[in-house]
């Protein structure tokens, strides 16, 4: 019989994705993808990469360069603010999350990076809001099995606009008893 356990097999640590349980019940993040930035003994923080909102940034500010640049939906913390991961290593006051992927730094930079250069926003997520675990609570989850622990995402596959079925496709990469239940539906009492 197959074994169709969802078991995290992986510790978290910045530029983990977390893929969160197909039958998760907390609605916000239901079915979601998130890039961890930071995970210390103080808690974790990242960003859901598959939630978006239906306005792109210049539409949002018209002083933004009209690039078309998707904004997603960090998560529900601080959702006044806005933030973004790139490419960009030459960007003042970032941080590196992984090799050759960065958070935040001077967002006029940014800006003079996009305008510059049209084919830099492919390597720019933009995001109102982020999530956030104090200490211990993502472990709790990960014991829990509210998460899996994956780091097999490619850099470009974070940066790319993700479309509505990444939650499934990163759960398939992550061997053949996901690609099952990768396809379970949301509700089976509606199947």
């Amino acid at each position: 019989m197959l074994d169709l356990s969802f078991k995290n097999q992986k510790d978290p640590r910045s530029g983990v994705i977390l893929i969160s349980d197909p039958f998760l019940k907390e609605e916000f993040f239901r079915r979601s993808v998130v890039l961890v930035c930071e995970h210390d003994e103080n808690g974790t923080f990242g960003f859901v990469l598959n939630h978006y909102l239906e306005d792109d940034l210049h539409e949002l500010d018209k002083q933004f360069p009209d690039i078309k640049a998707r904004v997603s939906i960090g998560g529900p913390v601080d959702t006044t603010n806005l933030f973004y991961i790139h490419s960009f290593s030459d960007i003042e006051h970032s941080f590196e999350i992984l090799d050759g992927l960065y958070f935040g730094g001077n967002f006029d930079q940014i800006k003079e990076q996009l305008i510059k250069d049209e084919t830099a926003r492919l390597g720019i997520r933009f995001f109102i809001g982020y999530s956030g675990w104090a200490a211990g609570q993502l472990a709790d989850e990960l014991a829990e099995n509210g998460w899996f622990v994956a780091d097999n995402i490619a850099q470009a596959d974070i940066l790319s606009t993700s479309d509505d079925d990444f939650w499934k496709h990163c759960l398939e990469k992550q061997g053949e008893r996901f690609k099952i239940i990768a396809n379970f539906p949301i509700n089976p009492e509606k199947n």
